[in-house]
This record gives C-alpha cells, structure tokens and sequence, in this order.
C-alpha cells in the first residue's frame, strides 16, 4: 500500500469519527466519547497536513496548465514563480506526512507523574535533585505544562526525592526520554581543592494511569499506618498519619506522610503506586517493541545512564543518542527544548528507517 493510499484511508477514518462525535447521545457513553475523542484528535494533524499536501499540488497542476496555455509574458512570468514556489513546498509536505504516518505511542497524550531521587554522591546528589526539579519546573513554564508536588523527603542540603504530577498538553510525548540515571561532575562548594566530584540522580517518568486502562485491584494491596516522623508541626509523632501501601504481587511500596490526614497520605500513595504498577506494564510493552526496532530511545531503564552534565567545561551528553551540547548553563536554567527535540527526531528517524527496512 502507498502513503497515499493510507493517507485516503486515514481521511475516511476521520470522517467516521468527526460523524460519531456529531451524534449528540455519545456524551451519555462517556468511555466512547473518550476513546473517539482521542483517536480523533491523534489523527488530526495528519488529516490538516495532507490536506494543504493536496491544496498546493492543485494549485500547482494549474500554475502548470496556465505555463503551458497562456500568451501573455506577465501571466506566463507569474505562473513559472508560483511552480517553482510549490515545487518547493512539496518535498518538506511529503516529509511531514510520512513523520506523522508514523506509528503513534498511545501514552502520548498522557498526562505523568516524575520522581527525582537522590543516588549516588551524597549531598551533591540531594543539591542535583533540587538543581534538576528548578530546570524542569522552568521548561515546563515554556510549554505552558502546570507541576504539582505530590511529595518531598528533605534533606540537609537538598532533597532525597521528589514527586511531581505534570499536566498539559502531551506532558507524556515530551518527557518520557527523561526516564533514567543523570550524573552531574562539578566541584561541590565544600570541596577547598577544587576538586570534580561525580553524583547521580535517577529520574523516572511515569504516564498517568486512568481507570478504564488500569484499575488497581485493592485486594492485592496491603494498607498500613503508623507515626510519621521527620520535620513536622505538632501532628508529627502523635497521630498515625503516615501511610505505606503494599501491592503484594509485585512487592511494590509507597510510604506518604506529607499530610497530616491520614486520608489524603492514603489517596497520594494509592495513586502513585497505581502509576508504578502501569509503567511496569509499559515498560514492558516497550522493551519489546525497542527489542524489534533496534536504536529506539529506551523510555523504561531506570537503570541506565542517559545524561551527563559536566559543569567544569559546561557540558552536556546526552549517552544515548551521542548529542553533545556546550550550553549547559541554559538549559540547567529550563532551555530544555534542545535536548528533548534531538531525542524525538532521532526517535522519528529510526522509526522511518524501520519503515523503509
């Protein structure tokens, strides 16, 4: 089959669902509404895209015919400048369309939870942590993307974890590279030698996990409560608002006591531990799909090694992909788009190379 022949099949496709969205009962089967709203909206781009594809190569085969049948020098002038104008355009638009033909990853409109934690390299790594959650926080302000803390565990320099949900516009599709070990190699202000020390942090995105995907069966989760300890005002040591959760078949836990309501430490740890368990599950999916199309960007590793930041010579490697950016200063501050966009296109390039195999 052609691109274009799947480019038909995809207008047809569209023209369905726009017709079900128009059948004013589908709001009251709010689960259909959903899943047609969002193929719909996946489709959307493509559909505009080979749109305009099949306005200018109209509008060209008429520049042409005009060339070919008309006298008059101005006309014939005009008509060769508007050919050589849409030749132009042509190349990028197919190239546009073959991007966004491209299988998409159905998280990607997702909304996720990020967890920074604190590895190896002690208080440097816990100062990284917080270093890292400002450069996010920034980057997100750019995308118009809206952070809110779940959690934080302090420490005395800096933090030992973080966890945040981020909400906006295909939160998912953008930070899902993110996933892994950073390091960081610079001299920590307490060091008289000036000597680079090395620390890690480990990064995990996690894409929000609704109830028509997943639904966590409370029967396999073990709730216990006990005395939060730590900083604290006066409820700290005197009431039993901490909470841990146990999902028994994978051994998952989550401890919460942030809040002084035991409720709202159960609602925060039920829901980061059902986002834990469906990355599992997407992890999973993944690692089998990156399995069949080797040089895919790996999004599940939490393990592996993706990004050093070298403050010393104010660079940035991205491992994964070999990108190397001598601007670290700015993206430390949130000009973070550099990086993401070279890990999306080199993603895009191995799934069209893919294509082509």
């Amino acid at each position: 089959m052609s691109m274009f022949d799947k480019l038909d099949e995809v207008v047809k496709r569209y023209e369905e669902l726009t017709e079900k969205l128009a059948d004013p009962t589908i709001y009251d089967r709010q689960k259909e509404f959903k899943q047609v709203s969002e193929e719909r909206g996946n489709i959307e781009e493509l559909v505009q895209c080979y749109q305009k594809y099949k306005k200018i190569k109209n509008d060209l085969d008429g520049a042409k015919e005009i060339l070919e049948t008309e006298k008059d020098a101005d006309m014939r002038e005009m008509a060769k400048e508007e050919v050589q104008e849409y030749e132009s355009q042509i190349p990028t638009l197919e190239e546009e369309l073959r991007i966004l033909l491209l299988p998409k990853d159905p998280l990607d409109n997702k909304n996720c939870m990020v967890e920074l934690r604190a590895g190896a390299g002690g208080d440097e790594s816990s100062i990284f942590v917080a270093d890292v959650w400002r450069m996010y926080k920034n980057y997100w302000a750019t995308l118009g993307f809206k952070a809110e803390l779940v959690s934080a565990s302090e420490s005395d320099s800096g933090y030992k974890e973080v966890i945040l949900n981020v909400t906006g516009d295909k939160v998912y599709s953008v930070m899902k590279y993110e996933s892994g070990v950073h390091r960081v190699q610079r001299v920590p202000e307490t060091e008289s030698q000036g000597r680079v020390h090395t620390s890690t942090i480990t990064v995990a995105v996690m894409p929000e996990a609704d109830d028509v995907e997943f639904e966590l069966d409370m029967n396999d989760v073990r709730v216990d409560v006990y005395r939060s300890g730590g900083k604290g005002g006066q409820s700290v040591n005197t009431t039993d608002s901490a909470v841990r959760v146990t999902h028994l078949p994978t051994s998952t836990v989550v401890a919460i006591q942030d809040e002084k309501s035991q409720h709202k430490n159960k609602e925060k740890a039920l829901k980061i531990l059902k986002n834990r368990i469906f990355d599992k599950m997407v992890q999973e999916a993944h690692d089998e799909e990156a399995a069949k199309r080797k040089g895919l960007v790996g999004t599940g590793d939490r393990s592996e090694r993706i990004r050093t930041y070298n403050f010393p010579q104010g660079r940035l490697t991205d491992h994964r992909i070999g990108l190397t950016l001598y601007s670290l200063d700015k993206i430390i501050e949130g000009d973070l788009a550099p990086v993401t966009d070279a890990l999306i296109a080199h993603n895009q390039a191995q799934l069209l190379k893919g294509d082509e195999d």
